[in-house]
This record gives structure tokens, sequence and C-alpha cells, in this order.
């Protein structure tokens, strides 16, 4: 199994560069996707990010947030790197947890067009209550459509308990 060639990394910009910039407003297009070597296996990939920060719209104080985004990739995958700076770009943009979520997946879907993807973002409490939204999509007429239903539907049937945070 060899490893990927110069060909395969053209277009990626942040991969290796010393000299990138955290955008410190929303930027999407930071996103970069490269081609899945493996578009006929289905597969997770799992991204882990436990210093998601946004701003609240309302009182602009800090949300602080581990997001999980796991994806079933078709053709294309997200770039690491580029995720990274991306999910930066929410660090003083002002969206209920909800919709960070929501424009998560969203801007992935367009990216990628993955087969599956969910996004959860477990966010720290304010005020008492944490807010621990979760979506997800199956990409229409396939059986993974039917997989993010049965996802949802049964996505939290084992509550953590609330002394982890």
């Amino acid at each position: 199994m060899s490893g990927r060639n110069e060909k395969e990394l053209t277009g990626l910009s942040h991969l290796g560069s010393q000299q990138v910039s955290y955008s410190m407003t929303y930027a999407p297009e930071v996103l970069e996707s490269f081609d899945n070597k493996h578009p006929d296996n289905d597969y997770f990939v799992k991204f882990n990010c436990p210093e998601f920060t946004s701003l609240c719209p309302i009182t602009s104080q800090p949300d602080f947030a581990t997001i999980y985004i796991s994806y079933v990739p078709g053709e294309k995958m997200v770039e690491s790197k580029s995720l990274k700076l991306y999910l930066f770009s929410f660090r003083n943009h002002g969206d209920f947890h909800e919709d960070c979520m929501n424009i998560i997946m969203k801007d992935l879907i367009k990216l990628m067009d993955p087969k599956y993807i969910e996004v959860w973002g477990k966010f720290t409490p304010r005020g008492g209550i944490s807010i621990d939204p979760y979506c997800n999509y199956g990409k229409p007429r396939t059986r993974f459509e039917e997989v993010a239903w049965n996802r949802l539907a049964n996505h939290d049937l084992y509550p953590e308990t609330i002394d982890n945070r």
C-alpha cells in the first residue's frame, strides 16, 4: 500500500504549510477535500474537537464544547488541518449551539457529499444547563438515508452521567 503522491495532494494549501492564518470570522472557504482512495468501502472517519468555541448570539459570552464529527466518505474526504482551521473560525461566530452544529454538518456535506455524516456538540454548562445538539444526514435514496433515521431515533439511548464535565 503506497502513500499519496504529489498529484493526489494538489489543491491542499494548508497541509504542511507553516504560513497558515487563523480566521477570526466564520470561514467555510478554508475547508479542503481530497480523493478517497477507498470509495467502495463503507467505513467511519471520526474527528474529536475538544476545544470548540463559539459565542452566544445574545450575550456574546463564549460557549465551549467538544465536537464529534463522524462520517462515511463517498468520493471525497475532508483534510484534517483545514477542518481544524474551519472549526477555529467559529471562535467569534455568534450562533446558538444547534445552529453551529447544523452549519458545520451542511458545510461538510457541501464539501464532500458523504454517504453519511453526523455532528454532535457536547457543550459545557452555562447557567446550570448543558446543551448537546446532534444532527445527521444520510444520502437520499441510499441505505444511508435509513441509517440516518435509525441513528437519529436511537442516538442517545444511554445518556451520560453529568459528572464528567
